[in-house]
């Protein structure tokens, strides 16, 4: 299986700090966030390659960090992917940089893991990676704990086997708490369907979408995420996670 983190966005939104450096290597509690991200993921038996894909702007900057890092994790490959977009006005989107590195490397016939670059964990989660195996699509699930909270995000309802059977974005009346986050595990005959809802001229940003479009068409599982987790969009989500996290180290 290969791994893609998604980090070609521009996060606007923290800027100044993501002016001249991209939100994944913006540090939390001492080191950049994608170390946790990886750091939680490194222990997965069986990974062929991390993939990073970025833009034109942050590209010499996840190049020359992953040269670094790769000392601290030998046993991992590292391919930095260039989408070519250089703002928001001409971004590939979520969904369009999976295509993009689906087929600008190859890889559509392997399984693969994605995850959001500024998605915190506080565990390891390699269970994720070994109980998805099983299942076509695997969505992870945090139970966020509130039903004003989750109006924020995305509610999904479950059948008897933990299949999806409901995905709302952004829901007005939820009657859950739990919620899909940015980690996705998808088993290779089910890449090409990348294509088709693209093909179809569907939304290609916000990776949660694809999710929503596949549930009816084929069974997406969940797996619930130990400990904390933090979607990283904002300033105050920034100095909070800081905090947070610094017992982890």
């Amino acid at each position: 299986m290969n791994i893609l983190i998604l980090a070609a966005g521009y996060a606007t939104r923290l800027y100044p700090l993501t002016e001249t450096q991209p939100k994944p290597l913006l540090n939390v509690a001492g080191k950049p966030m994608i170390e946790w991200v990886i750091d939680n993921l490194a222990p997965i038996p069986d990974i062929h390659r991390v993939f990073i894909v970025t833009n034109k702007k942050f590209f010499n900057a996840f190049s020359s960090w992953a040269e670094e890092y790769q000392k601290k994790q030998p046993k991992l490959s590292f391919t930095i992917v260039n989408d070519g977009s250089t703002s928001d006005a001409d971004k590939l989107g979520a969904i369009g940089d999976i295509h993009y590195v689906l087929h600008h490397e190859n890889i559509i016939g392997e399984d693969l893991l994605v995850v959001a670059g500024d998605n915190l964990f506080s565990e390891p989660i390699h269970a994720f990676a070994e109980a998805a195996k099983a299942n076509p699509v695997t969505l992870a699930l945090y139970d966020v704990g509130d039903l004003e909270a989750i109006k924020k995000y995305n509610n999904v309802k479950m059948d008897l086997e933990g299949r999806i059977s409901h995905f709302e974005e952004k829901p007005l009346s939820p009657t859950s708490t739990l919620t899909g986050i940015a980690l996705y595990y998808y088993r290779a005959e089910v890449l090409p369907l990348v294509d088709t809802y693209l093909a179809e001229g569907n939304n290609p940003d916000q990776p949660g979408r694809l999710i929503q479009w596949l549930y009816p068409r084929v069974a997406v599982h969940t797996w619930t995420v130990p400990g904390t987790w933090f979607d990283i969009g904002s300033k105050e989500t920034l100095v909070e996670a800081n905090k947070v996290f610094e017992v982890f180290l």
